[in-house]
This record gives structure tokens, C-alpha cells and sequence, in this order.
């Protein structure tokens, strides 16, 4: 069911299986091609924002905020990523998009490899950035969820902008960086430590053999968060995948947005010839 109460503002509203409110917005031409995308642990879909004017040219771009996260409500508990996998299904199947093109950053992109073994007739592409099939050891995202859940967010706020921008990209775009400051520090510490919790039960690694949509794998050069050596396992493990790396940290769209725009639009670009991106490294 949708509800549209808050439709004044660009946001709309499905309820998940699970009765759980997710937002979710429409940018872009209502004739074009679809392309979904879904963000960072600690972010919402603003996060997106440096990216919706050069995609909104051609697609009809549906962005939305995880469970936990943003507008979307806040389940007490531990997450999955069949969950959260499923909350992608649940809001196609809700407007009716048969299939769209995928393009997840972090936590946004290992759902994006759920979604992509597991229907593959749903995701017609796929683009993985700054993101990993694994992120272990288990024992350092339940580290992180006692801190949130004692502490807050404001506890984690400095290490994870560090992990998410390289030094000099902090000093000189502090305008830039403000508002991905202002998500993380409020994002609700439930919703973000439920989303840890699905990282951390999360495995991959024998999966990415099974998607055989399109692919193109993004990794950050500094990106202390999903190292280089992540993008290029799961490049390497997804059949044909792409591989390109940015010279950036682990917000990649945001601290190289232009290129960033250039590489995911050509990549769409060229869904309709796959062999034409098949194997390139750049």
C-alpha cells in the first residue's frame, strides 16, 4: 500500500511486508527507464544527491532510505540482508516497476548483489561501489553496535567521516561534507545498529558467481572502509564484471561525483551491448 501523506515534499511512502514504512522518491522523465538506487550504512537517499541531476536526464531515478535510516520507520532488533533485499522487491512490486537498472554504494551495494543472484529478472544491471561480499571479522560490528547503542551516533561520527573522505578532500569541502555530517549524526541508533547486524551476518563470497546480470564493480584508491583489494575480489568473482577505481575514500559519488557520474551513465549507457564493457580495467 502506498501513502502518499508527505507526497508535498518529494517523499512517498509503501509499508514492507512487515508492516515497515519506507520512503521513498521519483526523479526524472515518467516515460524513462528506471534506475533504483540505495545508499551508505549512516546515510539516506540524499546522499544521492550529487548524481540525480546528470541521471534524471534519461532515467526515471527511484531513490529511498533503508529501514533504520532517513524517513523511512525504525524496527527494533536485528536486520538481515534478505530483509533488507526484500524491502527492494516489495517497493517494485508496490509501483509496479517490473525490473530496474541498480546502482548501491556500501551497504547499498551488497544489497544490490543479494538482489542480483537472488532475482535476477528484477535488476537489469548492476553497479557495486565502495562495497564488499564480506566485511568481517563479526566481532568489530558488535564493537560498533555497543558504542552506538551506548553512546550514540555522535560517539562514531568522527572515525566514520575519516573512513568515508580522504584528508584533503575534508579540508577544502567542508560546505560539501556538512550535510553528510548532518545524515549520519541523525540517523537513528536503532536503524543503524540494526544495519550492522545485517552486515555482519552477511557472506557473499560464494555468491557472486551466480549473478549474471551486467556489472560494474567501483572501488575508492583510499578507501579504508571497503580497501581496493575488496573491489577487485568481487570484479574478479562476478562473470564478466567491469572494474573501475576512483581516487577517493569510501563516499566515492560524493568526493569524485563527476567521475562518478561519467562512469555509472556510460555504463547504463551500454547495458544494451554488455560485451562492449565485459573485462575492461581502468
Amino acid at each position: 500500500m502506498t501513502d502518499r501523506s508527505d507526497a508535498g515534499s518529494g517523499v512517498d511512502f509503501i509499508a514492507a511486508g512487515d508492516g515497515c514504512r519506507i520512503a521513498y522518491r521519483m526523479d526524472g522523465p515518467k516515460s524513462g527507464p528506471c534506475l533504483l538506487l540505495s545508499h551508505s550504512l549512516g546515510t539516506t537517499m540524499d546522499m544521492w544527491a550529487p548524481q540525480i541531476e546528470t541521471f534524471s536526464r534519461d532515467y526515471r531515478v527511484l531513490r529511498y532510505d533503508s529501514r533504520g535510516h532517513g524517513a523511512s520507520a525504525v524496527p527494533v532488533g536485528a536486520y538481515s540482508m534478505d530483509r533488507l533485499g526484500r524491502d527492494v522487491i516489495e517497493l517494485l512490486d508496490e509501483l509496479g516497476i517490473g525490473s530496474a537498472a541498480f546502482c548501491g554504494l556500501s551497504l547499498g551495494g551488497m544489497v544490490g548483489q543479494w538482489l542480483a543472484w537472488r532475482v535476477p529478472e528484477r535488476i537489469e544491471c548492476l553497479v557495486v561501489a565502495n562495497s564488499s561480499s564480506y566485511l568481517g571479522p563479526p566481532r568489530d560490528w558488535d564493537a560498533r553496535i555497543a558504542t552506538v547503542r551506548a553512546d550514540g551516533m555522535a560517539a562514531l561520527a568522527g572515525p566514520v567521516l575519516q573512513r568515508w573522505f580522504t584528508p584533503a578532500f575534508r579540508e577544502s569541502h567542508e560546505q560539501t561534507i556538512a550535510p553528510v555530517r548532518a545524515m549520519l549524526l541523525n540517523t537513528d541508533a536503532q536503524g543503524y545498529a540494526g544495519c550492522c547486524a545485517a552486515i555482519r551476518d552477511m557472506d557473499q563470497r560464494r555468491l557472486g558467481a551466480l549473478i549474471s546480470v551486467p556489472t560494474l564493480v567501483i572501488g575508492g584508491e583510499a578507501d579504508p572502509a571497503t580497501p581496493p583489494d575488496h573491489a577487485t575480489r568481487l570484479a574478479f568473482a562476478i562473470p564478466g564484471a567491469r572494474l573501475a577505481m576512483l581516487e577517493a575514500a569510501h563516499l566515492s559519488n560524493v568526493e569524485q561525483s563527476t567521475r562518478f557520474n561519467v562512469l555509472v551513465a556510460g555504463f547504463l549507457a551500454e547495458r544494451k551491448e554488455p560485451s562492449a564493457s565485459v573485462g575492461r580495467i581502468i
